[in-house]
């Protein structure tokens, strides 16, 4: 099984490492863990390597690998899962005479959670040697008892609108540049020593080659290629952070999962994690969750998309999700994306707001009749009282910079 990172000895370390595994009674490792553990699970730290390391490299020599070796060997499990696909049923084919079993169909089903779970631990291992952003000395920095959240409603970076067509130009260039101003305006006005970017979600206006939406598989209007779209996004949330940066003492960094860009927005968060490991000044919240927190003080803040929930749900969901901070809190608020428009409500112990986006809308949204303002907020609140201020950078104050 050619591997030219791998010599041969340890190919074959690995293989024993399995095998031993496999004579323990764990199930083989073209199997998924989703039942508990497996041969994978066990020979990683056996060998000393990542559990993920082991993964893609049997991932990678899957064509040289001789599976029959280690098939029908399952331990506890009676019916195992190929890895990335779920058993949905069996079909059995019985001796008429004997009553023997003869054949067995297994009919299997895309396992979407367990293939994201594949997905992100390709892009950890891809992004481990990314080169590492040197700390930083402080500047002056405001208030500790301070914290400003800029919320970034559905950039939609790589998205196409044509103005004879929609009122609006709009293109990977344009949202590069609108959304780098936007920050740089807002966090000057910030009097706050901690600084949280909330990218509330579609940050990418694609999550494929295709230029689909991923689950609805609506073909988009793009401007370039994905590659592209990916290295300007990221190039710009970069910036926007190294910008907050010197202005605040701390500068976190929040990318919900959204619709438009379910894998891409991991990805954008384990990169950026991997980028800044070594200035303690960032913090990357890098966890694969719908939902995201940040407490300050008495103040609580959850971060979503907001395409898989109803407002009203939200409060519920903080008190049950983080029920130490949401008893320890006062001042308790949910931000969210999605539809493109300001809206606030309020409910009981909870604020729920959605924020607008710079991005105009494509032909489709023109075409419905959703054509929302365009703006993006910074709100500073206090670690004891709350929201305290708010500011506005509208897309006709960057238009007359």
């Amino acid at each position: 099984m050619p591997n030219p990172g791998i010599s041969g000895e340890e190919q074959q370390r690995r293989i024993a490492a399995i095998e031993t595994a496999l004579q323990k009674g764990y199930p083989p490792p073209q199997y998924s863990t989703s039942h508990g553990e497996s041969a994978i699970t066990v020979a990683a730290p056996a060998l000393d390597i990542k559990e993920t390391t082991l993964r893609t490299w049997l991932r990678e020599n899957r064509n040289q690998i001789d599976w029959s070796l280690w098939s029908g060997r399952t331990g506890n499990v009676e019916i195992p899962d190929m890895d990335g696909y779920r058993v949905k049923g069996t079909s059995t084919l019985y001796d008429a005479q004997t009553g023997e079993a003869r054949l067995q169909w297994v009919k299997t089903d895309v396992d979407k959670e367990r293939q994201e779970q594949i997905q992100r631990e390709i892009i950890a291992e891809l992004c481990e040697g990314l080169p590492k952003f040197k700390p930083v000395k402080a500047a002056a920095v405001g208030s500790v008892d301070l914290m400003s959240v800029v919320p970034f409603g559905d950039p939609h970076f790589g998205m196409y609108s044509w103005a004879e067509e929609t009122g609006n130009d709009f293109n990977l260039d344009i949202a590069r540049k609108d959304l780098c101003a936007a920050v740089d305006y807002l966090v000057s006005l910030s009097p706050s020593g901690r600084l949280v970017i909330a990218n509330l979600g579609d940050f990418f206006h694609a999550d494929n080659l295709e230029g689909t939406t991923s689950r609805s598989g609506n073909v988009l209007d793009m401007d370039t290629r994905l590659p592209k779209v990916i290295r300007v996004g990221v190039a710009a949330m970069r910036q926007c952070i190294e910008t907050g940066l010197r202005h605040h003492e701390t500068v976190e960094v929040v990318n919900a999962i959204g619709n438009h860009d379910d894998v891409l927005s991991m990805a954008m968060s384990i990169m950026l994690a991997n980028v800044y490991e070594n200035e303690p000044r960032i913090i990357i919240h890098d966890q694969p969750t719908p939902r995201h927190y940040i407490r300050h003080g008495k103040t609580f803040v959850g971060i979503t998309h907001g395409h898989r929930t109803k407002d009203r749900d939200l409060p519920g969901i903080m008190a049950t999700e983080r029920p130490q901070d949401w008893g320890e809190t006062a001042h308790r608020y949910f931000y969210r994306g999605h539809h493109h428009h300001d809206s606030v409500e309020e409910f009981n112990g909870c604020k729920v707001e959605q924020f607008r986006t710079l991005a105009p809308g494509d032909a489709w949204a023109v075409g419905g009749g959703y054509l929302s303002g365009r703006d993006m907020k910074m709100i500073v609140h206090h670690k004891e009282y709350g929201e305290m201020a708010r500011h506005t950078c509208s897309i006709d104050l960057l238009r007359a910079a």
